[in-house]
């Protein structure tokens, strides 16, 4: 196989970063890379808010959830869907804007999450680690308002780059057969009971947090309660309406 399909399979998250910095120009070029990614309709749906301010670091990695590593990588980024400066530009062509759509949620949100792993693949290819920050949704009202967020804009995740300190043993995933299916939809429940196996195995030999469990009961905590159920009324009063 080729550099980059390697390059794609040996992804790992980094949560402990070197004190070096990336250069300014390295960072620039990976947010050119990642608007090289494929969008709705040419929309560009996003923004990306590069947090430099050490408080305000301190303070999103206290709202996600405690995790310190973003206020110590070199670089932190909140990817944020926008559908404020595409109905902005529409409306000044003299456009009726009908906001508030379902599908514009989805075409944000969607665009947002290709320009990050375009990101993100550049950045490894840089010998950068990356670790991607969902926990921003656990206070999105309260990081909307720290990064001056305005309507029509919705933080999606935070990514922490820097250059890694660790090297992680690389996470097996699915088989391909259990997401491969051909022509239609087929049970896959042998596929999970053989990676339930397997992971069991990574979670008990990896050198960092190693515990006895296994991939169906990892998700557990995911799927027995409702799980950030106050995202619906933040992304109505963000002015994504879902009509």
């Amino acid at each position: 196989m080729n550099d980059v399909i390697e390059l794609l399979k040996s992804h790992r998250s980094i949560r402990k970063f070197s004190d070096r910095p990336i250069p300014r120009e390295t960072l620039l070029e990976l947010i050119k890379a990642g608007q090289g990614a494929a969008t709705s309709s040419h929309v560009q749906a996003y923004t990306v808010i590069h947090v430099k301010n050490q408080a305000n670091r301190e303070q999103i990695a206290e709202l996600a959830g405690g995790q310190g590593y973003i206020a110590t990588c070199a670089d932190f980024l909140v990817f944020c869907a926008d559908m404020k400066r595409p109905t902005e530009a529409s409306e000044r062509t003299g456009a009726n804007v009908v906001r508030g759509m379902t599908e514009q949620l989805l075409v944000a949100t969607v665009d947002t999450a290709l320009m990050a792993q375009n990101v993100v693949v550049a950045a490894e290819s840089e010998g950068l680690g990356i670790c991607y920050i969902g926990g921003i949704r656990n206070n999105p009202q309260a990081v909307s308002d720290l990064l001056r967020l305005p309507a029509h804009v919705y933080p999606v995740f935070g990514l922490c780059l820097g250059y890694p300190e660790d090297e992680p043993e690389v996470k097996p995933r699915l088989p391909v057969e259990a997401v491969l299916k051909e022509d239609y939809y087929t049970e896959d429940s042998e596929q999970v009971k053989a990676f339930d196996t397997t992971m069991q195995a990574y979670y008990q030999a990896r050198s960092n947090s190693n515990k006895d469990t296994d991939w169906s009961h990892n998700l557990t905590p995911l799927f027995d309660n409702k799980l950030r159920p106050h995202m619906r009324d933040f992304l109505i009063k963000r002015g994504f309406e879902m009509k």
